[in-house]
């Protein structure tokens, strides 16, 4: 299990992942998608690397944009698991 970061190690993460922006406790991310089915397509990504880091985010999905939030729920805050989630995220749109 992952310990929460300080402010300071958060900070130095964002710079890394500057698609993702801080949200309380949480990273967040909106991707917007031509079609429907092609952030379906995305979330199915997402779902298959979630399941291997067993790291849950959040999704939401509003028509064509894709809404993830990260967060480690049982520290109460992040940890190293949410950026390498969000990295591996970000990888899957490259």
């Amino acid at each position: 299990m992952s310990d929460l970061l300080t402010d300071d190690e958060i900070k130095s993460r964002m710079k890394k992942a500057p698609e993702w922006e801080l949200e309380g406790d949480s990273i967040v991310r909106s991707i917007e998608f031509d079609e429907f089915l092609e952030g379906i397509d995305f979330v199915d990504g997402v779902a298959e690397i979630a399941e291997e880091a067993q790291h849950h985010p959040d999704i939401d999905i509003r028509w064509c944009t894709v809404n993830l939030k990260l967060t480690t729920h049982d520290q109460g805050g992040l940890t190293d698991a949410d950026f390498e989630l969000a990295q591996r995220i970000d990888n899957l749109l490259d």
